[in-house]
């Protein structure tokens, strides 16, 4: 008996963020103080939100003269993921600012070390800055500001923490920042800028649905554990639900579910709906429709191809091919159930061979036949959705809408 071969988890974009910007802050201190082979780090190790510490290895690292600012970039491993941006460069540039504008309140000094720099304070602010491949928010309903780039917050923390354990590294002690500190330019009135930017990340972001995110000019910084979980659910969940948060916060009440890009697009075409109204739900039916419920979406659009449609129409929450393979046997018995007579003495192998046969045998009741398979997929989708009403439309492997149920 062959054994399934255990996928490999990776890390996020946020982590590997955080990660070149821990190195590249050590290296920019380091090199102010003159210290012996400071123009390379090899690696470094920072902490998770769970406690843990992880330790990254650095690709490339270096200082920039011109603006008297250090870089270190990580490859990004997403372990056994498909995820896009799997095997980008993620670079972090490091600089000190001279001074800034605000400073604590009645010499707050809680120093560098221990406790103080993991509940986050310090007497020295960070401004975190997004550059080339780094998308900018520029639509409402995010967890992030229109106009800032799109570095979601647990990435935000997760640099904050690698930069001050970088720093405290130094052993400067308040008040005062003697020695160490004081020498690398540090001060109580520093700043240190982090910019975070993705090779290729404009063209990355074009395989993603950042665009109707109103996220533009490359990809997001993204993650909330720090791990990338194989074949896992979290990055397409969070995407519809962050869907749904932009169309709410631009005042739609009306929602597309599509299962693909090609059921999409024929909505696309007839109906002309404004962008930020499409969801990609993929396969997770079930959830998309609970989290249309819980945005309180008036009105639901659901759009798929046949074998999609028919699964919805046979009851199946989650109609991805791993959560089990359409049984055509069972489809012609569902199928004999509404009305649609296929003896069972036709032996199908997949989906479009149903589809086929009722094009080819029952020709003049097709368009019947597909409104059937509609109102079954309806009437399931609306048992989720409790009351908030769900117009499914049939989309033809052609990609043009055949039939539907208002």
């Amino acid at each position: 008996m062959l054994r399934k071969k255990r996928l490999r988890s990776g890390y996020t974009t946020g982590a590997c963020a955080a990660a070149a910007a821990k190195a590249a802050t050590m290296l920019l201190l380091s090199s102010k103080l003159g210290v012996k082979g400071s123009k390379r780090i090899k690696d470094v190790e920072i902490p998770f939100p769970d406690g843990t510490r992880v330790a990254f290895k650095v690709h490339s690292s270096g200082f920039n003269a011109d603006d008297d600012s250090a870089f270190a970039s990580v490859i990004k491993d997403a372990g056994d993921d498909p995820d896009v941006t799997n095997g980008a460069e993620i670079t972090a540039t490091s600089r000190i600012s001279e001074y800034r504008s605000e400073l604590k309140q009645e010499g707050d000094c809680p120093g560098f070390t221990g406790a103080a720099v993991e509940s986050g304070l310090s007497p020295i602010s960070l401004i975190i800055k997004g550059g080339n491949g780094v998308g900018t928010i520029t639509k409402p309903g995010l967890p992030v500001p229109i106009g800032e780039p799109a570095i979601n917050p647990v990435p935000r923390k997760m640099i904050q923490e690698a930069v001050m354990a970088a720093i405290s590294n130094l052993g400067g002690d308040c008040p005062g920042f003697t020695g160490a500190a004081v020498e690398s330019g540090l001060s109580p009135t520093s700043s240190i800028e982090i910019t975070i930017s993705v090779t290729d990340g404009e063209k990355l972001a074009k395989k993603t649905l950042n665009s109707r995110l109103g996220i533009i000019g490359g990809i997001s910084i993204l993650g909330t554990t720090g791990i990338v979980r194989p074949i896992s659910s979290e990055a397409w969940t969070a995407t519809i639900s962050s869907s749904m948060d932009v169309a709410k916060a631009m005042g739609h009440s009306e929602i597309v579910l599509s299962a693909g890009r090609a059921s999409e697009l024929a909505h696309m075409r007839k109906y002309k709906l404004p962008d930020e109204c499409y969801v990609m739900m993929g396969d997770y039916l079930e959830f998309t429709l609970l989290e249309a419920k819980k945005h309180g979406f008036k009105k639901i659009y659901l759009c798929a191809q046949w074998a999609k449609m028919l699964k919805i129409a046979m009851a199946t929450p989650q109609t991805h091919v791993r959560h089990g393979a359409l049984d055509t046997e069972k489809a012609v018995e569902f199928l004999n159930t509404i009305g649609i007579k296929i003896s069972k003495e036709h032996k199908f192998n997949t989906a479009r061979e149903i589809f086929d046969l009722i094009h080819s045998v029952f020709n003049n009741q097709q368009s019947t036949i597909f409104t059937k398979v509609c109102s079954a997929a309806k009437k399931y989708a609306e048992g989720i959705s409790s009351g908030i009403p769900v117009m499914p439309h049939l989309v033809s492997y052609e990609g043009e809408i055949i039939a539907g149920n208002e």
